[in-house]
């Protein structure tokens, strides 16, 4: 895919010697910081960040500071989807240029391990991710990425979107694990903003049926608006009746389990044909959960962990510059960087109305 650009000269942007930066010094303190801006040498490029998605794992950060094996024992900077535009480039750049656009993968990899050879770098064991400890993430106003996981974005594509492009890798990922074919039925438990998202992939990977669950009427409505054929409230319907209403009692070809909640991956494994598929992407608070064997063996179900995402960025922007997938509905509160704390706590706190928080960490736009 080629990104339609109007040319543009190379521009001069003026980089300050220090900037500001929202530091996490334990859960729930944050605070706004002067730090030095990071120099580039190489392939590492400096990125003005115009826009970051607060993210389920910030909050997790935020108020419990850990993530599983994954533990804050010192300040860090939490943010990691993002977007902006190009400052200044190493030496050996040669992908991107000053002033271009572009929207930021938050996994650096290795490069030379089995997992990044065989493709699937999102399992590379010494992957920097943004905001996981110990690496600092993108609440800053400019940040440091080597070229390689820098992706142009078209004029006519907003900060905003390019940033939400890291969350909907993630339901393209499980749509490209699960071989979501293009006609099927889907099921997607729990509509959080990856639930949400992951409507955008299966729509966009041509699903004829999606029907998605939720104990929330704003974040349903929201679906509807992505492209959800059928929504279930399960705090007033059955899922799994409603389910096998739909489909006349055959299930779905491939259920999606978003919430990370127990019950809902029981009911999504239940909403599958025989011989369906069903992809893991929600983190549930414990690490076992009880599931039906001899359900998953008598009906041959194929059942897929998904890890973040890999060779998703390309896709899912050649899908949003396409206008048949439109994220825009799901951004509802925006905050400037010194406002990073009242941002956390807003989609902290706020899950009745609040869908996707952005920060803009160099002052709030207008697109």
């Amino acid at each position: 895919m080629s990104i339609q650009n109007k040319e543009r000269p190379i521009e001069k942007i003026e980089v300050p010697n220090v900037m500001k930066a929202a530091v996490m010094n334990k859960p729930f303190d944050i605070e706004i910081q002067e730090v030095a801006v990071p120099k580039v040498q190489g392939e590492e490029v400096l990125v003005k960040v115009m826009a970051v998605g607060v993210c389920g794992s910030d909050i997790h950060y935020y108020e419990h500071g850990k993530i599983g094996r994954y533990v804050v024992e010192k300040p860090i900077i939490l943010g990691h989807e993002c977007a902006g535009i190009v400052a200044e480039v190493g030496e050996n750049v040669t992908k991107v240029k000053v002033g271009d656009r572009v929207a930021i993968e938050p996994g650096i990899t290795c490069g030379r391990c089995d997992y990044c050879k065989e493709g699937r770098y999102n399992l590379c064991p010494d992957v920097q991710f943004l905001a996981t400890p110990p690496v600092d993430g993108a609440f800053v106003q400019y940040i440091k990425h080597r070229e390689d996981f820098l992706f142009p974005i078209p004029d006519d594509l907003s900060f905003e979107e390019a940033s939400l492009v890291e969350p909907f890798s993630v339901g393209i990922h499980a749509a490209t694990r699960s071989k979501l074919q293009p006609g099927s039925t889907v099921a997607i438990m729990g509509m959080g903003p990856v639930g949400l998202t992951a409507i955008a992939a299966a729509k966009a990977f041509g699903a004829s049926k999606i029907i998605v669950t939720d104990l929330e009427a704003n974040r349903l409505e929201a679906a509807k608006k992505l492209g959800a054929t059928h929504v279930i409230n399960v705090l007033e319907n059955d899922p799994n009746e409603e389910i096998f209403n739909i489909t006349n009692g055959k299930g779905v070809d491939v259920a999606f389990e978003t919430a990370g909640n127990p019950k809902a991956l029981k009911s999504a494994l239940q909403a599958v044909k025989r011989g369906g598929k069903m992809a893991i992407v929600g983190l549930p608070p414990q690490d076992e959960i009880g599931l039906n064997v001899p359900l998953i063996a008598d009906n041959e179900l194929d059942i897929f962990g998904v890890f973040r995402y890999s060779n998703t960025y390309p896709k899912g922007i050649e899908f949003l510059q396409s206008k048949s997938t439109d994220l825009k509905s799901l951004i509802t509160d925006r905050y400037s960087l010194e406002e990073t704390k009242a941002a956390m706590d807003r989609a902290r706190l706020n899950k009745k109305a609040s869908l996707k928080v952005i920060v803009y960490p160099n002052g709030i736009i207008e697109e």
